[in-house]
């Protein structure tokens, strides 16, 4: 019973093994937040792409023209000042509103899988692929 006792009133080291207990945990939840943050920024750039290429696409007269001007710009210049998006794992979609008739949307669909977030370690990371669209308006006001 005497080193029983001996064991509950000492306190060296509890320190140590409360922080190996809770390191790992405190690891993964950091390594989390800064994988959502890269996931977050790219999903971020790929909105800002989408609205810039529909901007551009509204100059075409019609459905197949805007889809050049969308896709040529989407290819081209948008993703220069990006960092975190790779043209080549971007796909552009033009389309005519079905319910609006002076309407279109641009829908860019873009392959996130080559990011380092995928290999940090961490759990509860989204899909790695990022879907965004805009829709904008032919003609004005």
């Amino acid at each position: 019973m005497h080193i029983l006792s001996r064991f509950s009133r000492n306190a060296d080291g509890v320190a140590a093994i409360e922080f190996a207990m809770l390191a790992p945990l405190f690891i993964c939840m950091l390594f989390s937040m800064v994988g959502w943050g890269f996931y977050l920024g790219a999903c971020h750039s790929l909105q800002q792409i989408a609205a810039d290429t529909a901007r551009s696409a509204v100059a075409g007269l019609s459905a197949t023209e805007r889809t050049t001007l969308a896709t040529g710009y989407a290819t081209s210049q948008a993703t220069a000042g990006y960092a975190l998006i790779n043209q080549a794992r971007l796909t552009v979609q033009v389309a005519d509103d079905a319910a609006v008739a002076n309407q279109f949307t641009v829908k860019l669909t873009y392959d996130a899988s080559d990011l380092p977030i995928w290999n940090l370690m961490t759990f509860a990371m989204p899909s790695p692929t990022i879907v965004r669209s805009t829709t904008i308006r032919i003609g004005g006001v």
